[in-house]
This record gives C-alpha cells, sequence and structure tokens, in this order.
C-alpha cells in the first residue's frame, strides 16, 4: 500500500468514529489534534487512537492496554489476534463507558 493509501484509509477510519459518536449511546467527548483522536468517558478515562504513517499502522491504547492494527485483506486487523479494529474498539469503549458501545465501519 503507498503512503497515500495509506493516509487515506486510515484518516477515514478516524472520521468514522467521530461521526458515530453521536450514534453511540453513550456519554463520550472527542478531541482531535492531527493525526490522534483521543475519546473521554465520563469517568475520565481515555482511548486514545492515533495513526502511525512509517508504520502504515493504527494503533488504540485503552485501559486494556496497547494495540496495533495493520491493513490487511481490506480490513483493518491487530497484529497480534486478527480482531477486527470496530469491533476492539466497540469492546474497549464498552469497557471504559460500562455500557455497550458500538462502531462499525459502515
Amino acid at each position: 500500500m503507498t503512503d497515500s493509501d495509506y493516509l487515506g484509509r486510515a484518516e477515514a477510519v478516524l472520521a468514522r468514529i467521530e461521526a458515530a459518536l453521536d450514534e453511540v449511546g453513550a456519554d463520550i467527548e472527542s478531541e482531535r489534534n492531527g493525526n490522534v483522536l483521543t475519546l473521554e468517558f465520563e469517568s475520565g478515562s481515555k482511548i486514545i487512537v492515533n495513526l502511525q504513517p512509517s508504520m502504515q499502522e493504527i494503533w488504540i491504547a485503552a485501559k486494556a492496554g496497547g494495540f496495533h492494527f495493520k491493513f490487511v485483506d481490506g480490513q483493518w486487523r491487530d497484529t497480534r489476534n486478527g480482531t477486527e479494529f470496530f469491533a476492539a474498539l466497540s469492546d474497549y469503549a464498552s469497557q471504559q463507558a460500562q455500557t455497550p458501545v458500538t462502531f462499525s465501519a459502515d
């Protein structure tokens, strides 16, 4: 994948997360600073999603740990266990919001 392809795909992920925040049904605030999107929960905990252009990855830092995602076969997949990005983000956000939260690529 070219750097341009990576940036287009990765920026679309951040934009999708931001667009979905009004629909998720939980009190989550967001702040975007360049390639970093911070989600802050009512409890004060945070999830940080950031782009890593040099590695062509998207990283998530959450209470559950740090996770790296690479674009494989049309989806962003965890480099350790293959979990799809939006499924993983939904799980981490649900844990931190203490209520079901669902993000999707659609």
